[in-house]
């Protein structure tokens, strides 16, 4: 088996594509790299990632300044082997097969970072457990 095929891919979905799911996508690929394939997308996404948000995520030395939120796809969820879905509720599409992580998390939406701080570190820490139980070691940042 070749190393792609066995490099799990995680989808993470809100509505907006411009606050928790961004956050979680950039957790995920910053504490795991290359081992895992990290997607994000919104059922809505909004024109830009949420200013607090990437200012919050500054703050621990992520930069998300340059990404965009993105339109989920049928296609997005099928190529995934894990969908961690944050309030999208019964607009995110469900396949059999997939493993699905519902996270309840505040919306950052409208928030300062001062609000932001917590759900950005509840994600975190959904994350790191997430990547024991993918059995990927996460990079010491």
């Amino acid at each position: 088996m070749n190393s792609a095929a066995a490099r799990p891919s995680v989808l993470f979905v809100c509505v907006h594509n411009a606050g928790r799911s961004q956050m979680g996508a950039a957790f995920l690929t910053h504490l795991a790299g290359d081992r895992i394939e990290v997607r994000s997308a919104g059922s809505a996404p909004a024109d830009a990632v949420n200013p607090a948000v990437v200012e919050a995520m500054a703050e621990l030395g992520i930069d998300i300044s340059a990404e965009t939120p993105k339109i989920l796809t049928t296609e997005a969820v099928q190529s995934s082997d894990v969908v961690i879905t944050m309030g999208c509720g019964d607009t995110c599409p469900v396949f059999p097969g997939k493993r699905y992580l519902d996270w309840q998390l505040d919306d950052p939406a409208g928030q300062g970072v001062d609000a932001v701080r917590p759900i950005r570190d509840e994600i975190e820490r959904r994350v790191r457990g997430l990547l024991a139980e993918l059995g990927v070691p996460a990079a010491s940042a």
